[in-house]
């Protein structure tokens, strides 16, 4: 069992810039991808970034290349997504999310309660 629990959501003007984190539970925390979702109101959740367990294999939406990366430190249990170059668009809740090593994009078995994330024009 994994419980996560994210932090660093807010309020920030269109161009300004949040790191969001997400901490873990338990002592497998380094076997496991993790990643960040996000839903906007009225709208579907969506996939934004992962990680494979090593760090090493950081993939992002079209919408997050180039603006946000997804970083990890497994001696801390954290997870962390950086996002630069903020859009109203980009307004939603943000959640995180650990599955095996196989997942990327969906498969995910544990979620966090999310942070809020808005993104003033």
């Amino acid at each position: 069992q994994v419980q996560l629990v994210e932090s660093g959501g807010g309020l920030v003007q269109a161009g300004g810039s949040l790191r969001l984190s997400c901490t873990a539970s338990g002592r497998t925390f380094s076997s496991y991808t993790m990643g960040w979702f996000r839903q906007a109101p009225g709208k579907e959740r969506e996939f934004v970034a992962s990680i494979s367990w090593s760090g090493g294999r950081p993939y992002l939406s079209d919408s997050a290349k180039g603006r946000f990366t997804i970083t990890r430190d497994n001696a801390k249990n954290t997870v962390y997504l950086q996002m630069n170059s903020l859009k109203p668009e980009d307004t939603a809740v943000y959640y995180c999310a650990a599955g095996g090593p196989e997942v990327i994009t969906t498969g995910y078995n544990y979620w966090g309660q999310g942070t809020q994330v808005t993104v003033s024009s």
